[in-house]
């Protein structure tokens, strides 16, 4: 987009009549300088002279021992001397310097600090230590601290300039915090030619402290806030963030740049459900989770937060396009689809009134073509009948300048014409010159024009995606059924009795057992210690049957030979028993061998393969993975993850994430898949996995849908050690959303 709307005058809001956390980073009243000076070039004259030529309405001190004055005003030797209360304290001096600094802005009272030096964990193990010294000092006195390694603070509405960037930010709607200090100084470049306007910008640096939770929360309360922008290297704190995220973002956009996204950061593991579960994916995961939206460029950022900051909400992904030429109405279409979209059908009443409206030859269909000399007054109501269509989640609106064309009056009957209860609408005046007008009418009226109808398309479709985001926020899983009780504790006893014998690989009997007991049915699946009990359990199976080791060493069975399928009779299994017995303590060992399950072939064709499981997270604790199973599984990495609790609607989106899913509504005359069951399985899973955090990694591979059910058919559970306390085992870290 060319031009803003979010530096328009905001409508009055009242503001908040209490301080707020954070206020003494936001709003000081009096500011102390340390590391102040008036030589060239340095940042202690350009975070100063910042602060003076502002409208900052608080007091500046300059704080350095070697001058007496500084810019015109005294200097103060020592922060204990400045003859004021201090509330913030910004300090530009050597990183060696820093904790005895602090420390005195701690005894002088201040209540906050902002550290702009560089020098600290990010060169090593002195670097680091000094920066643990400053976070105990800080912690001690309550002192908030922002740093170190930050470019500083901006509040335009107060006036405020606490940086060393060249120039101010204009007053505005959006918040823009940032971990690189120099992606601020240039998308602050980029702002003030465009005119946009912000109403903070914080560079959060290595986030000793004060982290993106706190500032989220912060300026959720803040009334001159609209829309929160992040550009994020780190999560940080990631149950912090999800809290305040899940708070702010129902009444403000949350929109994230995270970098990072490649799959070397991706830790590997030996279970298919840890190899699939990638640090991004789980990122992805985790911002759904929390109703943030996830930008995929600096230009998509900002223009994605003056969207939602702007338009109504869009309640799904159904797209209307009136179009005066059909090339750029069918390349907006062909974006729609690629992002996930669809076109909006047109009701019977819909298509009436637009063949009252239209010239005989229009297109009859949407995209809807007003066709090339159409007026301001017909394009202006084709938009309004496509917005009042009842099967349209937005519109957008494609100008193209032909001979007859009048851009600015369009616009401005279009703004007219459009209820006030109305879906979103999008513009693309495509030209140059010949537009323009159409576009800043547009943009008075807060409508974002695109210059390519493509990337209004694709801005939809992230309207509708962030709205999808929020939905999930009231999502709440319902609580496991009393009759399960008893299953939950007898879980509980058979864990914490492997955990206390140090055996952190269950079997696949007793993992195929935890399952069941959270009411996901499981293949009979009789233990044999011998060929002939073997032989004993196919028979009351009946044939043909499957071997598969029984050991709480082996992780990946089929690998030493441990799986035997298709056994036709008794012969065939006795002899499969003692094969796999050799094999495996030949390439394990002894006790590698505890025996084989016995389980019935199962031969569908109506049939699906799928894997659950669940993985830890460093941050996000455990997460949830659904996809294509099998042997398979990992190699063609069709997946979904999600964070627990999972309830019906959130197993349902998991499982729509997936390419394989599309096959559950049956293809080429096979019947529907068990969804409800699925969803079922996947909502008691969740709860399993909330319930024993003692669980390391636990997969049910292959999970086998048919169209009458589903049978768990192999599992796989691993343990923390014994040495782990509770508290020191990954917990999850959605939490419910707080009660208005």
């Amino acid at each position: 987009m060319t031009t803003s709307v979010l530096d328009t005058p905001a409508p009055h809001i009242s503001i908040a009549p209490s301080p707020l956390p954070l206020d003494a980073l936001f709003s000081p009243r009096a500011v102390a300088v340390i590391g102040a000076t008036d030589r060239p070039g340095s940042v202690g004259k350009t975070l100063l002279s910042n602060l003076l030529q502002g409208s900052f309405r608080g007091h500046v001190f300059p704080v350095n021992p070697k001058r007496a004055h500084i810019m015109g005003l005294p200097a103060y030797p020592s922060i204990a001397d400045v003859p004021a209360s201090v509330d913030l304290a910004v300090i530009a001096t050597p990183a060696a310097t820093v904790p005895e600094l602090i420390a005195q802005c701690a005894k002088a009272r201040a209540r906050a600090a902002v550290i702009l030096t560089a020098g600290f964990a990010e060169c090593g193990a002195s670097g680091k230590s000094l920066q643990d010294r400053i976070s105990a000092i800080a912690r001690d006195a309550n002192l908030r601290v922002l740093g170190p390694n930050c470019l500083g603070i901006m509040n335009p509405h107060a006036g405020l300039n606490a940086t060393f960037a060249a120039g101010a930010a204009l007053p505005g709607r959006l918040a823009f915090l940032s971990q690189s200090g120099a992606l601020c100084t240039a998308v602050l470049d980029w702002s003030l030619r465009e005119r946009l306007g912000f109403s903070a910008i914080v560079s959060t640096g290595a986030m000793i402290d004060v982290g993106w939770g706190e500032l989220i929360r912060h300026l959720g309360d803040d009334p001159h806030t609209h829309a929160i922008l992040l550009y994020m290297e780190s999560i940080g704190d990631a149950a912090s963030f999800m809290s305040a995220a899940r708070a702010v973002a129902p009444k403000k956009p949350i929109v994230v740049l995270k970098a990072g996204r490649s799959h070397e950061a991706s830790r590997a593991a030996a279970s298919h459900t840890g190899a699939m579960t990638g640090s991004d994916d789980v990122l992805d995961a985790l911002f759904r989770r929390a109703g943030v939206l996830r930008a995929h460029s600096i230009g998509h950022l900002f223009s994605i937060a003056e969207l939602l900051a702007r338009q109504p909400r869009a309640h799904g992904a159904r797209l209307a396009i009136v179009t005066n030429a059909g090339g750029p109405g069918i390349l907006a279409t062909d974006a729609l689809i690629a992002a996930g979209g669809t076109l909006a059908p047109l009701a019977p009443e819909s298509i009436q009134r637009l063949n009252d409206l239209l010239p005989p030859w229009w297109s009859h269909a949407n995209p809807i073509d007003v066709l090339g000399d159409a007026d301001p007054h017909r394009f202006a109501q084709a938009v309004r009948i496509a917005a009042q269509n009842p099967e349209t989640d937005g519109v957008l609106a494609i100008l193209t300048p032909q001979a007859v064309t009048n851009a600015a009056a369009t616009a401005a009957e279009i703004a007219a014409s459009l209820d006030a209860a109305r879906p979103p609408v999008l513009a693309s005046w495509m030209g140059g010159d010949h537009v323009q007008a159409g576009i800043d009418a547009l943009t008075r009226q807060g409508i974002p024009c695109f210059p390519f109808p493509e990337d209004a398309a694709a801005a939809f479709c992230s309207m509708a995606e962030h709205a999808a985001n929020l939905r999930a926020l009231h999502e709440t899983a319902a609580p496991v059924p009393p009759e399960r009780a008893a299953n939950k504790a007898r879980v509980a006893d058979l864990l914490n009795a492997a955990r206390a014998r140090n055996c952190l690989l269950l079997d696949a009997a007793q993992s195929l057992d935890v399952v069941a007991a959270y009411g996901i049915p499981i293949a009979p699946s009789p233990v044999a210690r011998t060929s002939r009990e073997a032989v004993e359990h196919a028979d009351a199976l009946h044939y043909p049957v499957v071997l598969k080791l029984c050991s709480g060493i082996v992780t990946h069975k089929a690998d030493i030979g441990g799986v035997a399928l298709h056994l036709p009779d008794a012969a065939a299994v006795r002899r499969a028993f003692e094969d796999m017995r050799q094999r495996v303590i030949a390439a394990a060992g002894q006790a590698a061998f505890a025996g084989a399950i016995v389980q019935p072939m199962l031969q569908r064709n109506d049939a699906c393969e799928v894997i659950l499981g669940s993985a830890p997270d460093p941050q996000a604790g455990p997460v949830l993975l659904f996809g294509a199973g099998g042997a398979l599984a990992e190699i063609l990495n069709d997946k979904s993850l999600g964070l627990p609790p999972l309830d019906s609607t959130l197993a349902l989106r998991m499982i729509e994430r997936t390419r394989i899913a599309r096959t559950f509504a049956g293809v080429r005359g096979r019947k529907p898949l068990d969804l409800p069951a699925l969803q079922a399985a996947l909502v008691h899973f969740s709860h399993l996995v909330l319930d024993h955090p003692c669980i390391r990694e636990i997969e049910i591979n292959p999970l086998v849908v048919s169209p009458d059910g589903l049978i768990a058919i192999d599992a796989r559970l691993t343990l923390y050690p014994p040495q782990l306390r509770d508290d020191q085992l990954p917990h999850p870290i959605v939490h419910p959303v707080p009660r208005a």
